[in-house]
């Protein structure tokens, strides 16, 4: 529907006057158009082809009445064409504005649909962690099913033993003056089958409550799968909703193109219309010429009549009069042919006025034709440099790195605790102000004596987590980009290494490094997906506790004998990587799944009460993600490696005040650590012979230390001055390990089968 120039809403109904005949409204399509300069006149398309096709009767009529008809007939022809250039006008504006709702909408569903797909791919990854869930808690229903049954099994045995013994007693009561000393041994073991029973009985029923328990929560994980598929269900809806919209819009655009067409035809016979009108011209003109002629032929009678008959003055004035009435209508004759010429010139002038426009148009489409090749050229120009300067950063960014020192050390300063009774001793650590050490400089009081330390960065006891990984997040984008990375926390029992790493549980704010690399990292490959790069992660988790490497993601349970009598065995290839055997390797998609396996390892590690911290990390904890990247449009593969470790506390037995089990952990920690210090050592001194494998942990970091690995040590210290001497010693041993220098680091690019072990390098 094409609406009118004024903006009226309902089609109106007028009629055109033209020296007395009344007309009807002319419409163009099947709506009306209404032009503002058209004196009220509507057009519809059958209207149109009446008046192109009509033909008056003009052949009793006089010169004069033909040529009002003409004019009357030209005048409506003029309308015509002047309501039909304003209706094109129109259509094109309509055009234009319907292609670009259409544009606007197709670019909406397209964004629709990502996001549509980037929810669908949320919903699949969470359906997935809950059927993984499901199938863990299955297992572990049925596993307990096992052991209830053999423990009724037991149960069993030990009531037929108890009836054996019963059956026993009453011999031995028959025969007490015999055997008294044996009678009451066989009470005393009656007695202790008795307590087993009991025993047994209560296992059982806290066996039967667990199976309850694990029943509900496997009924909540059912109910949990089926609202993600509701949801999915509702978002597949959205969609058909919205692409049946776009299709919508497009058959509006379908019936706009239409019109146009129709248009088109019409401005065609039009063109015709005025071919017609100048033959009928001509036959005009053929009319003056027959007429002049008869001026001619009568002037020339006259002229016969006075040399031959004479006839009289009256009859002479007659035809005089006579002559001059045809002269007259001669004349106004030719003043109608220059206006109706006139009046064609005009009309020619418009029709090549619209088809200067309907040309202009075409021009105008096709150079935004070249413009939109154009653009897509410099689109595709702009892909192959964002390609290529995301190379020339990656280039630049490991530049920086080497640059600043492979091994790189920071040092953390923790706010001071309550626990500490610190209120009235002066402080010991200070923090320098200078322009050269502000920011990379710590200083130390004992006993009047200063002790000044630089490393490459110090954090003060107000920085935040934030603070912390913004300093590591640049080497944590390097595991992307094909190296080999290892951060690690080290410092005094209490000083704030678990919470540097991992933070406090549930707080946003207070997370740690492991889950802010986590989260960065797994942005990240969102966003290089868009320029062609997938990625596939594997995690593992272990601890090294008492010189014994566990796995901390084994399905046995932590009280199992299996837990702590397997080996694993540490190997290094050629390729600088590091391998555990046996070690559970995890596939993950998503930093949920990977906070899931963290809860599930910090369980499952071994922490302490000591003088030093009501919950001591044992053992040192070794996080590991393995991140291989291909990129299809440009052929690259990558492999990279990241390594997070939170190592165990170190202090002076004195210190700690272990005993029994703590302290056999406090010697295991302290004669690793030591021989952490003597790889240092050897490191900073160039020496040939490097002690790796006295220790497993030195073993195990052998690549991050001596390698092509780029490394980070976070040391962490205790600003109470009771812990003065124990942070000493830790500053010294960054300030060894911050002079230390290794190898170049080497990027992966090469693709590799991964196996059942795992790369720690």
């Amino acid at each position: 529907m094409v609406r009118p120039a004024n903006g009226g809403g309902k089609p109106r109904q007028v009629l055109s006057e033209v020296n007395g005949d009344q007309e009807p409204g002319i419409r163009v399509g099947s709506g009306s158009v209404a032009g503002s300069d058209c004196g009220g006149f509507e057009f519809c398309k059958e209207g149109v082809e009446a008046l192109l096709n009509e033909r008056k009767i003009t052949k009793n009529m006089s010169l004069k009445e033909k040529c009002d008809v003409r004019q009357d007939y030209i005048k409506r022809l003029r309308m015509c064409i002047k309501c039909f250039q304003e209706h094109e006008v129109e259509l094109l504006l309509k055009q234009e504005q319907d292609a670009k709702k259409l544009e606007s909408a197709e670019k909406r569903c397209g964004d629709l649909e990502m996001l549509m797909s980037q929810k669908e791919e949320e919903l699949n990854s969470i359906i997935m962690e809950l059927r993984k869930n499901c199938t863990a808690l299955q297992e572990k229903f049925a596993k307990e099913e096992s052991e209830k049954s053999s423990a009724l099994e037991s149960l069993t045995k030990e009531k037929d033993a108890r009836l054996s013994a019963e059956r026993s007693h009453v011999s031995v009561m028959e025969e007490l003056e015999r055997a008294q000393r044996e009678c009451s041994s066989a009470n005393e073991k009656i007695s202790s089958l008795n307590d087993m029973y009991k025993r047994l009985q209560e296992y059982n029923t806290g066996l039967q409550q667990y199976n309850s328990k694990l029943q509900s929560e496997l009924n909540q994980t059912h109910e949990a799968l089926k609202h993600a598929e509701k949801q999915k269900a509702v978002v597949v809806e959205n969609l058909s909703n919205l692409r049946g919209h776009c299709k919508s819009l497009q058959d509006q655009l379908n019936a706009a193109k239409t019109s146009s067409n129709e248009t088109m035809k019409l401005k065609e016979a039009l063109a015709s219309e005025v071919g017609r009108l100048r033959l009928d011209l001509q036959q005009v003109r053929d009319d003056r010429d027959r007429v002049s002629t008869q001026v001619q032929d009568l002037s020339t009678e006259v002229s016969k009549y006075k040399e031959w008959t004479g006839k009289s003055t009256a009859e002479l004035g007659n035809l005089t009069t006579k002559s001059n009435e045809l002269e007259a209508t001669c004349s106004s004759q030719s003043n109608l042919i220059k206006k109706l010429l006139e009046k064609l010139a005009a009309a020619e002038n418009k029709l090549e006025m619209s088809d200067l426009s309907a040309f202009e148009i075409r021009t105008g489409y096709e150079e935004q034709q070249r413009v939109n090749s154009d653009l897509q050229l410099r689109l595709a120009d702009a892909e192959l440099k964002l390609v290529e300067g995301e190379s020339l950063r990656k280039k630049l960014h490991n530049t920086i790195l080497e640059l600043k020192g492979n091994i790189r050390v920071f040092c953390r300063v923790r706010p001071l605790l309550s626990d500490d009774g610190a209120d009235n001793e002066p402080k010991t650590v200070s923090f320098p102000t200078t322009t050269d050490n502000m920011g990379r400089g710590i200083e130390l009081l004992q006993n009047g004596q200063k002790h000044s330390f630089i490393f490459d960065k110090v954090f003060v006891p107000e920085s935040s987590q934030e603070d912390v990984f913004v300093e590591v997040s640049q080497l944590v984008q390097s595991a992307l980009d094909g190296y080999k990375v290892c951060i690690f926390a080290y410092g005094q029992t209490g000083s704030g290494k678990t919470h540097t790493m991992m933070g406090t549980p549930g707080s946003f704010d207070d997370k740690g490094l492991i889950p802010r690399s986590l989260e960065q990292i797994f942005e990240s490959r969102q966003t290089l997906q868009n320029q062609g790069w997938k990625y596939d992660m594997q995690v593992s988790m272990l601890e090294i506790y008492n010189e014994t490497i566990r796995d901390l993601l084994t399905t046995n349970r932590p009280g199992s004998t299996e837990l702590g009598t397997k080996q694993y065995a540490i190997k290094h290839d050629a390729n600088g990587n590091t391998h555990v055997s046996d070690l559970t390797v995890v596939d993950v998609c998503s930093s949920r799944e990977v906070s899931f396996l963290l809860s599930r390892a910090a369980q499952s590690r071994s922490v302490g009460k000591t003088q030093m911290n009501e919950q001591s990390s044992r053992s040192h904890f070794v996080f590991t993600m393995r991140i291989t990247g291909v990129n299809e449009g440009t052929e690259q593969q990558v492999q990279g490696v990241l390594n997070l470790i939170d190592l165990a506390g170190s202090e002076r037995l004195s210190k700690s005040g272990s005993t029994g089990d703590r302290l056999k952990e406090t010697q295991a920690i302290n004669k690793s650590l030591s021989s952490l210090s003597d790889v240092i050592f050897a490191l900073a001194k160039k020496e040939e012979h490097v002690p790796y494998r006295n220790s497993k942990l030195t073993y195990l970091l052998q690549p991050c230390l001596g390698g092509d690995s780029k490394t980070l040590m976070v040391v962490n210290v205790s600003p109470a001055p009771s812990s003065l001497n124990e942070s000493l010693c830790s500053l010294r041993f960054a300030a060894r390990v911050n002079a230390c220098e290794i190898g170049t680091p080497r990027r992966q690019t090469s693709v590799k089968a991964f196996d059942a072990r795992f790369s720690y390098g």
